[in-house]
């Protein structure tokens, strides 16, 4: 939804230029980060006219192309979030296997790098994307190592990660550093106008300049309305507070709710945070530790109830 160059213009005045083999964009979770890697894939295959900050001209058939998720010369490699049994993965990781296909027995990937990269570009040049080095095992980086320094056919690497420290050393020495920063609530609020949304100051007030927020908007307002009920049926009765929290199981996102239930809560005093941060934090392990999501949520319940002082 959100036009990095109108967010990250600057920025992109510095991956347009760059000639180099591997790039490592780091930031806050949500930042922009994958945004920004996209419009760096589009700047080094376009084939059009560029923008004012060298952003790639939107129209050409492979702007269109990746417009459409579908672009030939573009590959994201990410850890697994779930196991070969479908259950989630408790541990992030990206393996060798991510690299090499004869290293990849469970298939957990339909495509690898080694033999992403063998195949000659489509338009100018072929980008992969790491979302999250930080969680590359050694065997993997050192595999991409070999690549990075020697990429086939020109490859254009584009490493993301939340925090530069968690990084193998190796890659961060191999790579160009830049940094990707929180927005301005006015950008923001603009880039939710141009794509015809309402700038809502609650969705405005949780993103804090994270770009990568307002991708899809819709699950986040969800979720913020459901912390909002679940928080609001604590201090009505306790059967209130179970039927919230019941309703919750149902449309809980690992990925959204836990974070919009932190900010609902941010105007409570800093005992009462504490308190249900723990709650939050003890539900999280259960249900990573695959305990009875029902049962979780009623303990959840009770758990927030007595945080709030309404036990």
């Amino acid at each position: 939804m959100t036009n990095a160059a109108d967010l990250h213009g600057p920025l992109l005045e510095q991956t347009g230029a760059f000639r180099g083999n591997a790039l490592l964009l780091t930031g806050p979770a949500r930042v922009g980060k994958l945004d920004v890697a996209r419009a760096v894939a589009a700047q080094h295959n376009c084939q059009g006219a560029r923008g004012m900050y060298g952003e790639a001209c939107g129209t050409c058939p492979s702007c269109r192309a990746l417009a459409a998720g579908a672009h030939p010369d573009l590959l994201l490699v990410e850890p697994r979030a779930t196991t070969s049994t479908g259950k989630a993965a408790r541990r992030k990781l990206i393996p060798i296997g991510a690299v090499l296909s004869g290293r990849d027995k469970t298939r957990e990937y339909e495509t690898h790098v080694f033999e992403f990269l063998e195949v000659r570009p489509t338009f100018n040049r072929r980008v992969v994307i790491v979302q999250g080095a930080e969680y590359l095992g050694p065997e993997a980086a050192n595999a991409l190592l070999k690549l990075v320094e020697e990429p086939p056919h020109g490859a254009l690497f584009v490493f993301l990660a939340e925090d530069l420290r968690a990084v193998l050393p190796t890659i961060v020495s191999r790579s160009a550093r830049l940094t990707v920063t929180p927005v301005s609530d006015p950008a923001l609020e603009r880039a939710l106008l141009r794509a015809g949304q309402d700038p809502d100051a609650e969705l405005v007030a949780f993103a804090a300049g994270r770009t990568g927020v307002l991708t899809d908007p819709d699950p986040v307002r969800g979720a913020l309305q459901d912390a909002r009920e679940l928080t609001n049926a604590l201090g009505e009765s306790l059967l209130g507070a179970l039927e919230a929290a019941e309703a919750l199981e149902k449309r809980f996102d690992p990925a959204w709710h836990p974070e919009t239930l932190r900010f609902t809560w941010r105007d409570q005093p800093p005992h009462v945070r504490a308190r249900a941060d723990t709650a939050l934090t003890a539900l999280q392990e259960a249900l990573e530790a695959y305990a009875s999501p029902s049962l979780s949520f009623q303990v959840f319940a009770l758990a927030l109830r007595d945080a709030f002082g309404h036990a």
